[in-house]
């Protein structure tokens, strides 16, 4: 069981100025779809959690968001430091998460069981934190889409085999969809659900 002590430990060094700066670098990464940022940010977090994950938890949860973590982060002392830190709760299951922290691994859960919104209400679908090693150097994906001038190339180390036709899928449920925010150790990017993967030359690419 996590003592009260450890569960406060850590967390924004500046809490006012770190927040300040990790929500526009999170909305940078949204707005620019696949560009890379590494804010200047001071925290502590429990392990596994990376510092840019746990930076996306401090900045967007709060009381009114439940979240989701899966079983690499399924532990009392990220719960708990969670909760302390902003006041959010676990969800019941993956499909009332308003966010949801996962380890971007062939293994990690079914994506498409998350909250896409709805035709009447969009905004209420999830957010994903997907932690993963770090962004390739040789990208093999190209993004397309608003926030993109022409195109992008981009892809994130260690995503699941199936991700792309689970993305296609995704972005065409436009305006509903999941976004996703990519957090490796320490820069973040992101992915908003109407943004476009192609592999150019593969007989992956997707349209």
């Amino acid at each position: 069981m996590l003592s009260t002590q450890e569960a406060i430990t850590g967390g924004f060094a500046n809490p006012v100025m770190d927040a300040q700066k990790g929500f526009k670098t999170l909305m940078d990464c949204m707005a620019r779809p696949g560009t890379v940022h590494v804010p200047d940010v001071s925290l502590a977090q429990p392990a596994p959690l990376n510092r840019m994950a746990a930076l996306a938890a401090l900045t967007l949860f709060d009381s009114d968001t439940p979240f989701w973590l899966d079983d690499a982060f399924h532990t009392d002392s990220i719960r708990d430091w969670i909760g302390f830190h902003t006041g959010a709760t676990p969800a019941r299951e993956k499909g009332t998460a308003h966010f949801a922290i996962l380890q971007a691994t062939d293994t990690m859960a079914d994506l498409a069981e998350f909250n896409t919104g709805t035709q009447e209400y969009p905004d209420r679908s999830a957010t994903l934190i997907l932690q993963v090693e770090g962004f390739a150097a040789d990208p093999a994906w190209l993004l397309r889409g608003p926030g993109i001038d022409g195109s992008l190339a981009f892809e994130p180390l260690g995503m699941p085999r199936d991700f792309l036709w689970f993305w296609d899928g995704n972005r065409n449920r436009f305006p509903c969809g999941i976004d996703i925010v990519f957090a490796a150790p320490q820069a973040l990017a992101a992915l908003p659900r109407n943004t476009r993967i192609d592999i150019p030359g593969s007989s992956n690419e997707v349209s």
